[in-house]
Formats: structure tokens, sequence, C-alpha cells
């Protein structure tokens, strides 16, 4: 079987750097990649919340992703002390429940800079490094609200599909330079984000869950790595039905 991406199941000899570290998703690949062996670098603007995830390996980068200067520099650091980088896993994001009636700028600018532009920000450090070693892995966490246009993600759900867009670039670009890029598209998980919700979540899961399906996706050399597929498979379905259709869905969803 050939596999999209390079398929990891020893993180022993694994440098890997995760961007939004302090709660959530991002803690808890931490945890199990430290479990795993995995030398880890830890990133997020609380520095205090970083702490609490690391088990005393770890090292600590407290950083704003919408900073570039400041990502370049955690960067340059992790280089001097690690020699190098072999994955990068792109975690960081804010939500703010938003519908078309209720436009908010300052919320709208925040969730453009850290979800998208934090993106383009950690692509300009490290896509460099990877290209001139011919090899590193890429991992963005998007979301199945890129799939769609769904209610209250007026923000949020644009900056998604904008980074599945990006992330299909860029394994067209940069898999042929031995770069792997793997984009994560979870359902509804257990996270700070979630708890804003004032609705129903189909098919949640916590964050344990969506870490030990990452892993194991990228162990299977995924691209997409999409959970869980309960729930996933049916927004896929929803993104793929006739415009009329799909309206009439969302509507009769929102009125629920």
């Amino acid at each position: 079987m050939k596999y999209l991406n390079p398929a990891i199941s020893d993180w022993h000899s694994q440098r890997v750097w995760i961007l939004g570290a302090s709660s959530g998703i991002g803690a808890a690949l931490a945890r199990q990649l430290a479990d795993a062996g995995a030398q880890l670098a830890l990133s997020a603007r609380r520095e205090n919340a970083l702490q609490e995830v690391a088990g005393g390996n770890e090292l600590i980068v407290p950083m704003d992703v919408s900073d570039a200067n400041a990502l370049n520099s955690a960067c340059e650091l992790l280089l001097d002390r690690w020699g190098g980088i072999d994955m990068v896993v792109f975690c960081a994001g804010v939500y703010t429940p938003m519908r078309a009636w209720e436009i908010d700028l300052a919320a709208v600018r925040e969730t453009l800079a850290v979800n998208l532009q934090g993106v383009y920000n950690l692509l300009d450090a490290v896509v460099p490094v990877f290209l001139k070693n011919g090899s590193g892995g890429i991992c963005l966490v998007s979301s199945v609200a890129g799939y769609t246009g769904l209610p209250k993600a007026l923000a949020y759900g644009p900056s998604k599909a904008a980074l599945i867009n990006l992330a299909q670039i860029l394994y067209t670009d940069l898999s042929p330079r031995g770069i792997g890029i793997y984009l994560i598209n979870p359902g509804f998980v257990e996270t700070r984000l979630t708890q804003k919700n004032d609705f129903h979540m189909p098919a949640l899961i916590t964050p344990d869950e969506a870490a030990r399906a990452i892993l194991d996706g990228i162990r299977k050399g995924r691209f997409e790595i999409d959970f869980p597929k309960r729930f996933t498979r049916w927004m896929k379905w929803l993104s793929r039905m006739p415009d009329r259709i799909r309206f009439y869905l969302l509507r009769k969803a929102v009125k629920t």
C-alpha cells in the first residue's frame, strides 16, 4: 500500500512542535506524544497553562501565532536547541459564535489572524527549513465546519474552509519534496471553544479521543484525518448535496 504521507508509528526520534498546546486537542496530543517518547516543544499564549500540560521534559515556548516575528524567533530557538524540527502541529484556534446580523469585526479579525494568518506565519518559518532538509511534517487542525457553511460560524467556518484549501495546495507543492501534509478535520470535541455552543453537538468526543484519532491517522500515512466517522461522513454528504436540499436541511437543523 502506498501512503499519501510519511507513516509515523515510532515517535522516539521525532522532534515535534505543537502550537496551541495549552488546552483541548493540543494539550491531549502533547500528553500522548510525550508518553510515546517524542521530543516536544509546546507553544501557546498562556504560559501558565503550558506549564500545567508539560510533564517536565518539554520545551515551553510561549508566543502568539498571529505575531510573525515572535513565531520566527520561536522557530530559531528550537532549531538552535534541537538542530532541527521533524513535525509541526498547528492546533491554535479561536471561535466566536456569530450570525450574519451580529457581525463583530474585532472578533472576525482575531479569528482570521489566529486561525488562518497564524498558519501562514508558521509556514513562513518552517517551510524553508523542511525544504532544505528534504523532510518534515506539517499537521494542520482544521474542522468539519470548513466543509460547508454552518450557522453561527460566520468567521470560524470561512477560516477553516480556507485552511482545508490551503492544505490541499501545500500537499501538491510540498509532498513531492519529501514534506508530509496532514489535514485534521475533527467534528465536535469537548474544548473551551465548543463550550460556547448553546446547541446539541452530535457525536461529541473528548480531546483524548481526538488525539488518538490524529495519531492513528498519522500512523496510517493519511492526508485527511477526519473523525468521528459517524459524524464526518454525514457532514461530507451534506456538503455534496444540491444547494436546495442542503439549505433546507440546514434551516431545519437551526430550527431544531
